[in-house]
């Protein structure tokens, strides 16, 4: 969900990479559905760990930043900091997986995560670009 709007609000100014602590994170229907409501498609987006980014060749060292989500991505993510020079930034942003028992509920949950993701983004990197004109 991060990736996707970050690229959505910032275009090209800035290099972004989905990483995670695991890769096996599949994109749940709530996100798809809560991020299609704000003209993000992710529904094939996956997310790779930090060791397969490595081992696909992308330099770590060549990020400036990581922002973490979750504890134990901020601990990956300091983790690295002692083999390259990078800022990292914990967000902390509700999971809310598991949360909610009905649908509208979880999609509730859903929604204000997301909107804590565009909340820390405006205020980190400043308003979105303005949109394309078409034409």
């Amino acid at each position: 969900m991060a990736e996707a709007m970050m690229k959505q609000f910032y275009g090209r100014r800035a290099y972004v990479q989905s990483a995670g602590v695991k890769n096996d994170m599949e994109v749940d229907g709530f996100s798809v559905a809560v991020c299609r409501e704000v003209g993000l498609e992710i529904e094939r987006h996956r997310s790779r760990s930090f060791e397969e980014m490595q081992e696909w060749g992308d330099d770590l060292g060549q990020f400036d930043l990581i922002v973490a989500l979750s504890p134990a991505s901020q601990r990956m993510a300091l983790e690295l900091t002692r083999f390259h020079h990078l800022d990292v930034e914990y967000w902390p942003i509700l999971d809310p997986t598991g949360l909610g028992e009905t649908r509208e509920a979880k999609l509730a949950a859903y929604r204000q995560a997301r909107e804590q993701i565009r909340a820390r983004m405006v205020a980190r990197f400043g308003p979105p670009d303005p949109a394309p004109s078409e034409g």
